[in-house]
């Protein structure tokens, strides 16, 4: 048996490590800062519309919408993460994620790009640099043209709000 052939294993082994090597991103705005959510976790991008409060929310929370049958919980980021509620108009957008077996929506100022990352090219978060439920649920910071985009870790960030109340 000739074992001249090239080894395609090798090869596709090769090329997983590079894929794995990149992430992609869709990162928005919330004010001036802005955040990123690994891709595979965003379901969809959709405009801002009323949501129907609950009692005793956290103060974060905006209330819930359906969402084709399904019941989203939506909050509000910005709130979340120390400031004032947005007064959120028609131009704001709740990106709908998945956190687990649950979808969550996230009221932001609005979507931003996609992004691809090198994952050699993330930075650790310095420390001391914001609130520490901010701080706690970013997972690193990348560089994307002129500004620095904050990576969220959406699983930190909603267990940490699960604490506080049911998402």
């Amino acid at each position: 048996m000739n074992d001249m052939s090239p080894d395609v294993t090798t090869d596709a082994m090769v090329e997983d490590r590079s894929i794995a090597r990149y992430k992609q991103y869709v990162t928005f705005l919330v004010g001036d800062r802005s955040y990123g959510v690994d891709i595979v976790r965003v379901r969809e991008i959709k405009q801002w519309s009323p949501t129907t409060a609950l009692p005793n929310q956290t103060p974060y929370m905006r209330g819930v919408l359906n969402l084709r049958g399904t019941v989203v919980p939506v909050h509000d980021l910005r709130a979340r993460f120390g400031d004032d509620l947005t007064e959120a108009t028609e131009n704001h957008v709740v990106v709908i994620a998945w956190v687990g077996d649950q979808t969550i929506g996230i009221l932001v100022d609005a979507v931003s790009d996609i992004i691809t990352v090198d994952c050699e090219e993330i930075r650790a978060v310095p420390p001391n640099t914001a609130s520490s439920d901010e701080i706690s649920s970013i997972s690193g910071l990348v560089s994307n043209d002129d500004e620095m985009v904050a990576l969220i870790d959406l699983d930190v960030l909603f267990a940490m709000s699960n604490s506080d109340a049911e998402i």
